[in-house]
């Protein structure tokens, strides 16, 4: 008995966008997208979709282990596209094909070598609004490790003692994902201070006193899928501005998680939480968008941004992490991973913020 393929409907519809195109064929390299059309996780493969057929190139190395997770599909020798001989449909040269503008230079020029003559349509927007409305399987992952995210939060942080250095703070949560997860979503950052001023400062030397705010971003891997989540230390007597900023940050957080709803665009949840710091006096201090997509790649799409007029929909992951960074002061970012949902959101981060 074949295993039923959880992204099947996902494929379908990518081939019914191909055909809806009027493209002979597309063709997908970037492994993260293979994954989310197919489920299948390779590093040297190549997906060919069109013409009623979808065809997965590889080498013998992944043949068997293609063949037994995905039964359903089609394996070929990726040799095959090496462009010695042009690729042909039903004896005829394919003359429009589907390409993701993201691809390596040096893979599109191995398309025009396999593909002589042909138009190349960019797909990379079809694969990416695909993707964004997560599968059942998907969905449940995504609650699975960013629950690991959770646990893993809580025993760093009890483990964080006065004297650490930013990068041993990070050490000890990369290790704990090495140990439970699959590895980190992403490099962890730990901020002491000043330094979360750095919205993506890189963890160094700096010694936390235990009396300085931390701020910490961290996602782990699990099943393929990432997790993603921002908190803070809060001292035990922040300064005045701290403690505004951080309640201001969080009010925000908050009432975006309340208005994120299915038929609303992109672009009107960031204004959410943009317009309220704003309104507060710290709206040009938040320089980056309120959110991101989250899948089998930390960032993703959809993003919550101005000018993004994605309308959200029912299975959708996003990210809501509005921040504060006063340069040379303070930072102030908190995460909350969510799905949208039927009639609002499921937060799948449950630290204490």
């Amino acid at each position: 008995m074949k295993t039923k393929n959880p992204f099947c409907e996902r494929l379908a519809a990518f081939a019914d966008k191909v055909s809806e195109r009027r493209l002979d064929a597309a063709v997908v390299f970037g492994q993260a997208n293979i994954r989310a059309l197919t489920g299948v996780d390779c590093d040297n493969a190549c997906l060919l979709v069109g013409g009623g057929k979808v065809v997965f190139y590889t080498d013998f190395r992944y043949t068997s282990a293609v063949g037994r997770t995905a039964p359903w599909l089609k394996v070929d020798d990726i040799k095959k596209l090496k462009g010695d001989k042009p690729l042909k449909a039903g004896g005829l040269a394919f003359s429009k094909v589907g390409y993701e503008s993201s691809v390596l230079h040096s893979k599109f020029l191995l398309l025009k070598k396999v593909f002589p003559g042909a138009r190349f349509v960019d797909v990379a927007e079809d694969i990416g609004g695909l993707r964004a409305v997560k599968t059942a399987w998907e969905q449940d992952a995504l609650r699975a490790a960013e629950r690991l995210n959770d646990e893993i939060w809580a025993e760093a942080r009890s483990s964080f003692r006065a004297g650490m250095t930013e990068r041993g703070m990070a050490r000890i949560i990369k290790h704990l994902m090495i140990d439970r997860g699959e590895g980190e979503a992403f490099e962890t950052i730990v901020c002491v201070g000043r330094n979360a001023a750095e919205c993506h400062h890189v963890p160094d030397d700096t010694v936390w006193s235990g009396r300085e705010p931390v701020l910490v971003d961290m996602g782990v891997k699990l099943g393929g899928v990432c997790s993603d989540m921002t908190r803070n230390i809060v001292p035990e007597r922040p300064s005045r501005l701290y403690k505004k900023v951080y309640s201001l940050v969080l009010e925000a957080n908050m009432r975006a998680i309340e208005a994120a709803r299915p038929g609303m665009t992109a672009e009107a949840l960031d204004g959410v939480a943009r317009r309220f710091l704003s309104k507060n006096g710290f709206g040009k201090a938040f320089g980056h968008s309120l959110g991101h997509g989250v899948g089998f790649e930390v960032h993703e799409p959809p993003y919550a941004a101005k000018r993004r007029k994605t309308v959200l929909k029912e299975g959708m992951s996003l990210t809501i992490e509005p921040g504060v960074y006063l340069e040379g002061n303070l930072g102030v970012r908190i995460e909350d991973l969510v799905l949208i949902t039927a009639d609002g959101c499921e937060v799948l981060s449950h630290s204490e913020k």
